[in-house]
């Protein structure tokens, strides 16, 4: 039962929340797009954007911390 609280399986779902809010944001900017509020778009597509960096660097973590992965 202690490996279901384990550090990595925490971090891998934080990250699955991260992937899920940043779908949920997208799905709200694009409403707010077409509701002519460009600005506003053009802001969280900016944070999208290093949510998105972020991303790549958080799955290499998680994968560092769970080892080589056996098959």
């Amino acid at each position: 039962m202690t490996s279901d609280y384990s550090l990595a399986d925490a971090l891998d779902r934080i990250y699955s929340n991260q992937l899920a809010l940043e779908a949920a944001v997208m799905e709200l900017t694009l409403w707010a797009e077409r509701q002519n509020a460009l600005e506003i778009g053009n802001n969280v597509r900016g944070a999208l954007e290093t949510i998105g960096e972020n991303a790549g660097h958080i799955r290499q973590c998680l994968a560092r911390l769970r080892g080589p992965a056996t098959g």
